[in-house]
């Protein structure tokens, strides 16, 4: 039995997609997956299964479709995913880093280190980004209310399916995969 993180897309944000994190969690259990845990309303569900993780996040996305009518991409991570969010990012190596400016994008797919000049970052300054396989690590100069550099920009020119995550919440995610 393997635990798997998925995180879901754009669900419960500004009255759009809206799941109620206990239904999520009874339609998962239904469906065969054990220990399902949800951290907070933005559709982050831990779910233990024997199944791969590209199938857990078919099963997921098919069954929110079919009980929600609710299109939502899922990304499913694993815990090397989020410790990693910690060892490669270079923005944590800062002295005097504000976290709450720092954001991680996590993709569908691994990323070539080259594919950061497909973003044009430079037209988003003082924002920065660094590319990290199948995560995307950007530092708000201002904040993520206050940029152009959003996801669905980061989408558009990688061609990818994406979901953002402060790094307070991959901190926290990261504490709950421990327990």
């Amino acid at each position: 039995m393997t635990t798997h993180l998925a995180l879901l897309r754009g669900i419960n944000v500004s009255g759009h997609n809206m799941i109620k994190m206990d239904a999520l969690k009874t339609m998962l259990e239904n469906i065969g997956f054990q220990n399902v845990r949800t951290y907070l309303q933005s559709g982050n569900v831990f779910v233990d299964s024997e199944e791969d993780a590209a199938k857990v996040g078919f099963m997921i996305k098919q069954e929110i479709f079919k009980v929600f009518g609710h299109e939502v991409p899922a990304i499913v991570i694993a815990k090397k995913d989020l410790e990693l969010c910690f060892a490669n990012n270079l923005y944590l190596k800062e002295k005097d880093i504000d976290i709450k400016k720092l954001y991680i994008v996590f993709v569908a797919i691994a990323l070539k280190k080259e594919s950061i000049h497909d973003l044009k970052i430079s037209q988003f300054k003082p924002d920065e980004a660094t590319i990290d396989d199948n995560r995307i690590y950007i530092k708000y100069a201002v904040g993520a209310g206050k940029t152009r550099l959003e996801l669905k920009y980061i989408e558009k020119k990688l061609n990818v399916i994406g979901t953002m995550r402060n790094l307070n919440t991959v901190t926290n995610l990261l504490a709950m995969y421990e327990e």
